[in-house]
């Protein structure tokens, strides 16, 4: 039996890109299909590549930060395919400036989007898991959120995007607290592939030998997406991995590295001065670097 039969589920943005192949990949591992995107032509192609495939879905079009759009895309799936078992929050564009130069269009656009459009449908798919659960119905349930090495890092000139990718990275830990009572596991992905939004990027340049391996086609991601989704992974809850080419990086969030205290009680600017060598020693206390595992 393929890791997916029998389940159902919503791909975000999967009109293109790395969206697309995850839609293309869970079907063929046998799970139904919504796909979800703004734009009819798109959706209607991806899901026609399914069908070619010998899969199975249907289309959804609207927007994932339409906060009632997209409780219609999660009844839909319900009320079409009989359940809902697998959302892959993936819908998202880019608006970069530098902050001195960003303009508020660009910055609200781009956080509703990414990060408005990953909690929306979460808010909606996870109610329904909940009150599944308390009705006796059981099943395993996952979210696939998806953040990128800026929001992990910081990139430069996308205040707007990093921010939003960011904040999709501490919601994952916030939804894998909060549903894992309900079978549900939630991860997230920071994929590197060319797309949309890396399209003219030096490193996304695809191989000249058709026969190479291209390493930042979009679908090398997909099959993480697979395995994430079935219950082979039903361990892994609340997680960050970097994906693309051959390559798969488990990350670490925050942790404690350094600590003071103030015997005498409050701190003072003097004390914290005089200490603050304690506390920085062994450390750059500097921009952190940009410190991508290389692919």
């Amino acid at each position: 039996m393929a890791l997916l039969s029998g389940r159902v589920a919503i791909v975000t943005g999967a009109g293109s890109g790395l969206g697309r192949e995850h839609a293309r990949a869970l079907a063929a591992a046998e799970a139904t299909v919504v796909v979800n995107d703004i734009d009819e032509a798109s959706a209607a192609a991806t899901l026609a590549d399914i069908a070619a495939e010998g899969g199975s879905g249907s289309t959804f079009i609207g927007s994932v930060s339409d906060w009632d759009g997209a409780g219609e895309m999660v009844q839909y799936a319900i009320d079409s395919h009989g359940d809902l078992d697998i959302l892959v929050n993936n819908a998202g564009f880019t608006r970069d400036a530098m902050s001195f130069s960003m303009t508020e269009e660009q910055f609200d656009t781009v956080v509703d989007v990414h990060l408005k459009g990953h909690f929306a449908p979460s808010h909606h798919a996870g109610k329904y898991w909940r009150a599944q659960s308390k009705d006796g119905s059981e099943r395993p349930r996952r979210i696939i959120n998806t953040a990128s090495e800026s929001g992990i890092f910081g990139g430069a000139g996308q205040g707007n995007y990093a921010s939003a990718k960011g904040g999709i990275l501490t919601m994952t830990l916030v939804l894998a607290r909060e549903l894992q009572k309900y079978t549900t596991t939630v991860n997230v992905i920071a994929p590197r592939a060319r797309t949309g939004i890396t399209e003219g990027a030096g490193w996304a340049t695809p191989p000249e030998d058709p026969d190479e391996f291209d390493r930042f086609h979009p679908a090398n991601a997909s099959p993480f997406v697979v395995w994430l989704a079935s219950d082979e992974a039903s361990h892994v809850n609340g997680q960050c991995f970097i994906v693309g080419s051959n390559v798969a990086v488990r990350m670490k969030r925050y942790s404690a590295i350094a600590e003071i205290r103030n015997d005498a009680g409050r701190w003072t600017a003097d004390a914290l001065t005089a200490r603050a060598g304690e506390l920085l020693d062994g450390w750059d206390s500097g921009v952190p670097s940009f410190d991508q595992p290389t692919f």
